[in-house]
């Protein structure tokens, strides 16, 4: 006879791991399957090159569940970010700081493989919670398998994606200089360059995200590494060399389409979707790990406070959680998409109006100080 759980959770990355932790301490019982392993070239290794920015709302969740990797040593897999450098295509520039937010960092990077083996270890050592293979029965389930779930479909679920005719390329490069602790950011007819510190304080090391139109990415992928590093120096412009000074990859390139999705419900009776299985923004703002991580800290939430005659499938319950979350993502989505739209404008009068904005809203201590502790979460 099978086994019955009260909640199978599809999908066992960051936000799927997170979401079985959360339960187990309410001393629930979960099944969390494995998704499939994404296919790779024969002969080569996998080599996970991400890193994600995330804010002081998702330190302290993971830091709740003894997830949170090791930020010390020379091997540290947690940069904080001190300060946030933006700048647009014509002499447009914002800093951000920590202090602006009131907050000891803006945010902080970590390192997704040592963010991922942290929540592995807690898993393995958590008894109420079981690792399958397969999908089992129980009163809730709970799809976390990304923006190529294969099981939104099960549930009724229309998936509208919006695509951007982008391509994010991410990798990781060290520089000649130490980072300090500051990330930079560039905008410039479209594209979105992001090198975010790594390797701890007094690293040297940066995660590259460079969002580019599908036909600069044909051609930035065919570029051998070197005449690649040269294109990222020119990149990021000739004023703000002394920003990277010269940069090395010291991992392999990779790289996935853009696009703004949603699906059209996330409950229904006995399920739920969370992270991106649910919702996908622009990656411009460093916020899709800590939309997920919101999610399933507000569903872990829902399920705790509900009424004792209440199953954990109820829809109406599972209704508070799309509720509270969906605006939130519905209001990230509308910056992240505007933006992008603003910056992808090649019209000089557009490039003249965004130009301005940005130095006037550096100029408003009151907002700029406010967008960095909404940033900060």
């Amino acid at each position: 006879m099978s086994k019955y759980f009260d909640v199978c959770i599809r999908g066992d990355g960051v936000v799927g791991r997170t979401l079985a932790l959360l339960l187990a301490q309410q001393r629930l019982r979960v099944a969390l399957v494995a998704a499939p392993a994404a296919p790779t070239p024969e002969g080569q290794a996998p080599v996970d090159v991400r890193a994600y920015a995330l804010n002081k709302a998702s330190r302290e969740l993971l830091q709740g569940l003894r997830a949170w990797p090791d930020s010390t040593g020379a091997a540290a897999a947690v940069t904080p970010v001190q300060q946030m450098r933006v700048w647009g295509d014509d002499g447009g520039q914002l800093d951000f700081t920590a202090a602006d937010a009131g907050h000891e960092s803006l945010a902080w990077i970590v390192d997704v493989p040592a963010l991922e083996h942290r929540l592995a270890e807690a898993v393995r050592y958590a008894p109420q919670i079981e690792t399958l293979d397969a999908p089992a029965k129980a009163a809730l389930t709970v799809v976390c398998e990304g923006k190529k779930s294969s099981s939104r479909a099960e549930f009724g679920v229309h998936w509208t994606s919006k695509p951007y005719a982008q391509k994010a390329i991410a990798a990781r490069l060290a520089s000649d200089l130490p980072h300090r602790g500051i990330a930079r950011q560039w905008f410039s007819g479209g594209a979105v360059l992001a090198l975010l510190p790594l390797g701890g304080n007094g690293g040297n090391s940066v995660a590259l995200v460079w969002s580019v139109s599908m036909e600069r990415a044909a051609q930035l992928e065919q570029l051998t590494d070197d005449d690649f590093c040269r294109e990222l120096q020119l990149a990021c412009k000739e004023e703000t060399s002394e920003e990277t000074s010269a940069l090395r990859l010291i991992s392999p390139r990779s790289s996935w389409p853009l696009s703004l999705a949603t699906a059209d419900h996330w409950v229904g009776p006995r399920w739920a979707l969370a992270g991106d299985a649910a919702h996908t923004v622009h990656p411009l703002a460093g916020q899709g790990l800590n939309l997920g991580l919101a999610d399933v800290a507000s569903l872990a939430g829902v399920l705790a406070g509900r009424e004792y005659w209440r199953e954990l499938g109820d829809e109406r319950l599972l209704r508070r959680y799309e509720r509270a979350r969906k605006a939130d993502v519905a209001a990230m989505g509308a910056v992240t998409d505007g933006l992008h739209g603003l910056f992808a404008q090649p019209d000089s009068r557009w490039q003249a109006l965004r130009n301005w904005g940005m130095k006037g809203f550096a100029r408003s201590g009151f907002l700029k100080n406010w967008v960095a502790r909404q940033a900060a979460g």
